[in-house]
């Protein structure tokens, strides 16, 4: 599975809300995989299209067509959350610690800056979303737990 850095979040909030049906359908499916709690596999983290955007009206040819400069949107987006995560572009992680990852580094209120100008942001499900990855991570968390 290919994923984008700022789909590590939006994972998290998916609530059944999307761009089309073809596009909630497909998200369903990922999401399931990712929270699948009995499946592990690695995860390639990329900034660009991923298994989440194959399903999305908006996607082009090689860039996102959702509006002028939501290109350079989603790939700030994308940027960020790969830096504040301290991931590498390109490489593959195992699902299991990209989520616990996501969970020790992640506070609902980060997505202010991760994720300013989402659409999405003002539903509040993402922030909802995050808070209770954390909750489920909660034992397993360390403050210095890092991904190798």
């Amino acid at each position: 599975m290919y994923l984008r850095g700022h789909h590590l979040l939006c994972v998290q909030g998916f609530r059944g809300m999307g761009y089309s049906e073809s596009f909630v359908e497909t998200m369903k499916e990922i999401v399931s995989e990712l929270r699948d709690e009995k499946s592990d596999f690695p995860i390639t983290v990329v900034a660009g299209f991923d298994n989440v955007c194959m399903a999305c009206p908006n996607r082009g040819d090689r860039i996102c067509e959702a509006n002028i400069g939501s290109q350079k949107h989603v790939l700030s987006m994308d940027l960020k959350v790969i830096k504040h995560l301290g991931l590498i572009i390109g490489k593959n992680y195992p699902k299991s610690k990209l989520m616990k990852l996501v969970a020790s580094k992640v506070e609902a209120n980060d997505l202010d800056y991760l994720c300013k100008g989402c659409s999405w942001l003002q539903y509040g499900v993402c922030k909802q979303g995050i808070a209770e990855l954390k909750e489920k991570h909660i034992g397993e968390l360390d403050q210095n737990w890092k991904i190798g």
